[in-house]
Protein backbone atom coordinates (compact mmCIF):
# COMPACT_ATOMS: atom_id res chain seq x y z
CA UNK A 1 0.00 0.00 0.00
CA UNK A 2 1.65 3.22 -1.16
CA UNK A 3 0.68 6.21 0.93
CA UNK A 4 1.85 9.80 0.86
CA UNK A 5 0.93 13.01 2.64
CA UNK A 6 1.23 16.22 0.66
CA UNK A 7 0.68 19.85 1.69
CA UNK A 8 -2.82 21.20 1.10
CA UNK A 9 -2.95 23.80 -1.68
CA UNK A 10 -5.63 25.31 -3.89
CA UNK A 11 -4.63 22.73 -6.53
CA UNK A 12 -5.51 19.70 -4.42
CA UNK A 13 -8.39 21.29 -2.49
CA UNK A 14 -10.83 19.43 -4.83
CA UNK A 15 -9.43 16.16 -3.39
CA UNK A 16 -11.09 16.88 -0.03
CA UNK A 17 -14.51 15.29 0.59
CA UNK A 18 -17.21 17.44 -1.02
CA UNK A 19 -18.76 18.66 2.21
CA UNK A 20 -15.31 19.61 3.58
CA UNK A 21 -14.41 21.63 0.47
CA UNK A 22 -17.26 24.02 1.22
CA UNK A 23 -17.17 23.92 5.04
CA UNK A 24 -16.14 27.18 6.74
CA UNK A 25 -16.91 26.15 10.31
CA UNK A 26 -13.41 27.06 11.57
CA UNK A 27 -12.46 29.59 8.91
CA UNK A 28 -15.18 32.15 9.71
CA UNK A 29 -16.85 33.32 12.90
CA UNK A 30 -20.33 31.82 13.53
CA UNK A 31 -22.26 34.81 12.10
CA UNK A 32 -20.12 35.17 8.96
CA UNK A 33 -20.12 31.40 8.43
CA UNK A 34 -23.89 31.19 8.55
CA UNK A 35 -24.16 34.13 6.15
CA UNK A 36 -21.76 32.46 3.69
CA UNK A 37 -23.75 29.22 3.75
CA UNK A 38 -27.03 31.11 3.13
CA UNK A 39 -25.45 33.10 0.30
CA UNK A 40 -23.92 29.98 -1.29
CA UNK A 41 -20.41 31.47 -1.14
CA UNK A 42 -18.82 29.08 1.36
CA UNK A 43 -16.70 27.33 -1.30
CA UNK A 44 -15.24 30.67 -2.38
CA UNK A 45 -14.66 31.64 1.27
CA UNK A 46 -12.81 28.35 1.82
CA UNK A 47 -10.52 28.99 -1.15
CA UNK A 48 -9.88 32.57 -0.02
CA UNK A 49 -9.03 31.38 3.49
CA UNK A 50 -6.55 28.74 2.31
CA UNK A 51 -4.95 31.21 -0.08
CA UNK A 52 -4.56 33.86 2.64
CA UNK A 53 -3.10 31.43 5.19
CA UNK A 54 -0.65 30.00 2.65
CA UNK A 55 0.55 33.49 1.80
CA UNK A 56 0.70 34.78 5.38
CA UNK A 57 1.80 31.75 7.35
CA UNK A 58 2.56 28.83 5.06
CA UNK A 59 1.35 25.24 4.89
CA UNK A 60 -1.90 24.73 6.81
CA UNK A 61 -2.92 21.20 5.95
CA UNK A 62 -2.07 17.80 4.55
CA UNK A 63 -3.93 15.55 2.12
CA UNK A 64 -3.45 11.79 2.45
CA UNK A 65 -3.27 9.59 -0.63
CA UNK A 66 -3.24 5.80 -0.63
CA UNK A 67 -2.26 4.34 -4.00
CA UNK A 68 -2.89 7.84 -5.43
CA UNK A 69 -6.50 7.91 -4.15
CA UNK A 70 -7.28 10.81 -1.76
CA UNK A 71 -8.50 9.24 1.48
CA UNK A 72 -8.20 11.96 4.11
CA UNK A 73 -6.93 15.33 5.21
CA UNK A 74 -5.97 17.40 8.24
CA UNK A 75 -6.20 21.18 8.68
CA UNK A 76 -4.20 23.30 11.15
CA UNK A 77 -3.22 26.93 11.73
CA UNK A 78 -2.50 29.41 14.51
CA UNK A 79 -5.75 30.20 16.36
CA UNK A 80 -5.79 33.75 14.95
CA UNK A 81 -6.72 32.16 11.61
CA UNK A 82 -9.58 30.15 13.15
CA UNK A 83 -12.18 32.70 14.35
CA UNK A 84 -14.57 29.97 15.48
CA UNK A 85 -12.12 28.88 18.19
CA UNK A 86 -13.03 31.90 20.33
CA UNK A 87 -16.61 30.63 20.55
CA UNK A 88 -15.59 27.52 22.52
CA UNK A 89 -16.05 27.47 26.30
CA UNK A 90 -12.47 26.23 26.81
CA UNK A 91 -10.77 28.82 24.59
CA UNK A 92 -8.31 30.37 24.04
CA UNK A 93 -5.67 28.13 22.52
CA UNK A 94 -2.29 28.67 24.23
CA UNK A 95 -0.04 31.28 22.55
CA UNK A 96 2.77 28.76 21.97
CA UNK A 97 0.51 26.30 20.13
CA UNK A 98 -0.96 25.82 16.68
CA UNK A 99 -4.57 24.68 16.51
CA UNK A 100 -5.39 21.34 14.96
CA UNK A 101 -8.72 22.37 13.48
CA UNK A 102 -10.16 19.28 11.88
CA UNK A 103 -9.37 16.12 9.97
CA UNK A 104 -11.08 13.20 8.29
CA UNK A 105 -10.32 9.72 7.02
CA UNK A 106 -12.63 8.17 4.43
CA UNK A 107 -14.58 5.12 5.67
CA UNK A 108 -12.80 1.99 4.52
CA UNK A 109 -9.41 3.50 5.34
CA UNK A 110 -10.09 4.13 9.01
CA UNK A 111 -8.44 1.97 11.65
CA UNK A 112 -5.21 1.66 9.62
CA UNK A 113 -3.17 4.19 11.58
CA UNK A 114 -3.55 7.00 9.05
CA UNK A 115 -4.91 9.40 11.67
CA UNK A 116 -1.82 8.88 13.79
CA UNK A 117 0.45 9.33 10.77
CA UNK A 118 -1.31 12.61 9.94
CA UNK A 119 -0.78 13.97 13.44
CA UNK A 120 2.87 12.92 13.38
CA UNK A 121 3.37 14.64 10.01
CA UNK A 122 1.82 17.84 11.35
CA UNK A 123 4.00 17.60 14.47
CA UNK A 124 7.17 17.28 12.40
CA UNK A 125 6.17 20.25 10.23
CA UNK A 126 5.38 22.49 13.20
CA UNK A 127 8.45 21.54 15.20
CA UNK A 128 10.59 22.46 12.21
CA UNK A 129 8.81 25.84 12.17
CA UNK A 130 9.59 26.51 15.82
CA UNK A 131 6.31 25.68 17.56
CA UNK A 132 6.13 23.79 20.84
CA UNK A 133 2.69 22.22 20.79
CA UNK A 134 -0.56 21.47 18.98
CA UNK A 135 -3.87 22.12 20.69
CA UNK A 136 -7.35 21.09 19.65
CA UNK A 137 -10.89 21.26 20.90
CA UNK A 138 -12.20 17.73 21.30
CA UNK A 139 -15.81 16.58 21.18
CA UNK A 140 -16.33 14.41 24.26
CA UNK A 141 -19.82 13.43 23.06
CA UNK A 142 -18.85 12.68 19.46
CA UNK A 143 -21.28 10.43 17.56
CA UNK A 144 -20.53 10.96 13.87
CA UNK A 145 -18.00 12.78 11.64
CA UNK A 146 -18.15 16.53 12.20
CA UNK A 147 -15.92 19.62 12.24
CA UNK A 148 -14.78 19.02 15.82
CA UNK A 149 -12.57 15.96 16.30
CA UNK A 150 -13.58 13.23 18.77
CA UNK A 151 -11.82 13.66 22.12
CA UNK A 152 -11.18 9.91 22.30
CA UNK A 153 -9.27 10.00 19.03
CA UNK A 154 -7.13 12.92 20.21
CA UNK A 155 -6.30 11.03 23.40
CA UNK A 156 -5.41 7.95 21.35
CA UNK A 157 -2.82 9.85 19.30
CA UNK A 158 -1.13 11.43 22.33
CA UNK A 159 -3.10 14.55 23.26
CA UNK A 160 -3.73 15.33 26.94
CA UNK A 161 -6.55 17.41 28.38
CA UNK A 162 -5.41 20.86 29.53
CA UNK A 163 -8.85 22.32 30.21
CA UNK A 164 -11.72 19.97 31.02
CA UNK A 165 -15.29 20.40 29.81
CA UNK A 166 -18.16 17.90 29.56
CA UNK A 167 -18.51 18.54 25.81
CA UNK A 168 -15.52 20.48 24.44
CA UNK A 169 -12.30 19.86 26.38
CA UNK A 170 -9.21 21.67 25.12
CA UNK A 171 -6.39 19.21 24.50
CA UNK A 172 -2.67 19.56 23.92
CA UNK A 173 0.14 17.60 22.33
CA UNK A 174 3.76 18.49 23.15
CA UNK A 175 5.67 18.19 19.89
CA UNK A 176 9.07 17.03 21.15
CA UNK A 177 7.48 14.24 23.15
CA UNK A 178 5.54 13.15 20.09
CA UNK A 179 8.53 12.88 17.83
CA UNK A 180 10.65 10.91 20.29
CA UNK A 181 7.63 8.65 20.82
CA UNK A 182 7.20 8.34 17.05
CA UNK A 183 10.79 7.23 16.61
CA UNK A 184 10.38 4.65 19.37
CA UNK A 185 7.20 3.31 17.79
CA UNK A 186 8.72 3.18 14.31
CA UNK A 187 11.78 1.36 15.66
CA UNK A 188 9.56 -1.16 17.41
CA UNK A 189 7.48 -1.64 14.25
CA UNK A 190 10.60 -2.05 12.13
CA UNK A 191 11.82 -4.75 14.49
CA UNK A 192 8.46 -6.49 14.54
CA UNK A 193 7.87 -6.30 10.79
CA UNK A 194 11.47 -7.14 10.11
CA UNK A 195 11.17 -10.25 12.26
CA UNK A 196 7.99 -11.27 10.48
CA UNK A 197 8.77 -10.38 6.88
CA UNK A 198 12.48 -10.87 6.35
CA UNK A 199 13.84 -14.14 5.09
CA UNK A 200 16.02 -15.89 7.66
CA UNK A 201 19.70 -15.19 7.19
CA UNK A 202 22.05 -18.16 7.22
CA UNK A 203 25.02 -17.36 9.42
CA UNK A 204 28.35 -19.16 9.18
CA UNK A 205 29.07 -21.53 12.03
Amino acid sequence: MGRRLVPLTLDNLPDLPKRCRTCVFWELDPVSGEAAVKAGTSALEKEAWISAVLLDWGSCGRVVYVDEVPVGFVLYAPPAYAPRSTAFPTSPVSPDAVQLMTGFIVPGYQGQGLGRVMVQTVAKDLLRRGFKAIEAFGDAQWKEPACVLPADHLLAVGFKTVRSHPTYPRMRLELRTTLSWKEDVELALDRLLGAVQKEPVLRPL
